[in-house]
């Protein structure tokens, strides 16, 4: 059978489970076969670089920019990312047009010293290397050893039974797609453990005006999803979110409203300010851009000085 759409995505198992489950939404719903869909591994700058933090490296750009380039010059038909990967600007000529239904957008601790974060012993060592969850991290445990901990999942898993560190903690939703969800000891709470921006939300990218892709995508796109994230990504690009600015965001769909969450916070933990708004769903990147407006009156002109 001809190929009918490629799908670009890059190599981890993670990514892979998205791009696959991206196919298998795809052929359901357009009765397709599987082979229709051709899966196209990118090696990405940032599964490349392991040696020290993105924020360091380039930011959250370096896990798109090959994938981009290739659907740019039409290597491959549509992209496929873990939403909160996704930097606020795409290129000229590209658009997020799709996401799948979410899934739940809780972080996961794994604990090998103890279950909960809660209950490890002082000084005992957390591996992340997300900026905002070693902030918040911080925040709950200031005593706690928060070291970078670079990987794909399967990596920082490894590391963890190497005895790298004490605990750790991964995107629940991440885990539930790889079936590891028996690593799991505990979930934190949305209200003390806010996710980043997109976490749970598989994203498709695509070229701006492919009519026949967007056509596809139509069956397969979750609207409720689409206005979280469009209020979410909102509010980080309000903020001028990037890998070196700890940013939480969450925003739930319930028929036409929308609810949103929403922190700021210093990298130390020491200081955070929050915001929730209420409004329309179809109203979603207006309140998201709002919010970002409040959060930043609350906290003052000086509160990204020197760590933004």
């Amino acid at each position: 059978m001809q190929t009918t759409l490629k799908i670009g995505t890059r190599g981890s198992p993670l990514a892979l489970a998205q791009a696959h489950e991206t196919r298998a939404r795809l052929t359901k719903a357009h009765g397709l076969l599987e082979q229709a869909f051709e899966v196209v591994v990118i090696s990405t700058s940032g599964d490349r670089i392991q040696d020290r933090p993105l924020s360091e490296a380039g930011g959250k750009g370096l896990f798109t920019k090959e994938i981009e380039e290739a659907l740019l010059d039409g290597r491959i038909d549509i992209a496929v990312h873990s939403s909160k990967d996704m930097p606020t600007v795409l290129p000229d000529g590209l658009e997020l047009s799709a996401f799948l239904p979410r899934e739940d957008a809780r972080d996961a601790f794994i604990g090998k010293a103890a279950k909960r974060i809660a209950d490890l012993p002082h000084g005992a060592k957390v591996g992340s290397s997300s900026l905002r969850r070693q902030a918040l991290i911080r925040r709950l445990r200031p005593d706690l050893d928060v070291v970078m901990f670079r990987g794909n999942v399967q990596t920082r898993l490894r590391k963890l039974d190497e005895g790298i560190a004490d605990g750790t903690i991964l995107a629940y939703a991440g885990l539930k797609r790889l079936g590891l969800e028996n690593v799991i000891t505990d979930l934190m709470p949305l209200e003390t453990f806010p996710p980043a921006p997109g976490q749970g939300a598989i994203g498709i990218e695509t070229r701006i005006g492919d009519r026949a892709v967007e056509a596809m995508l139509a069956a397969i796109h979750d609207v409720p999803t689409g206005q979280a994230l469009a209020c979410e990504r909102a509010f980080l690009a309000a903020l001028d979110g990037s890998c070196r600015t700890p940013i939480a965001g969450h925003a739930t769909i319930s028929g036409e409203n929308l609810s949103f969450a929403g922190l700021i916070i210093s990298p130390d933990g020491t200081q955070s300010h929050e915001v929730r708004l209420e409004g329309r769903a179809a109203d979603a990147a207006d309140i998201g851009a709002e919010a970002a407006r409040a959060v930043r009156a609350k906290a003052g002109p000086t509160f990204f000085d020197g760590w933004a």
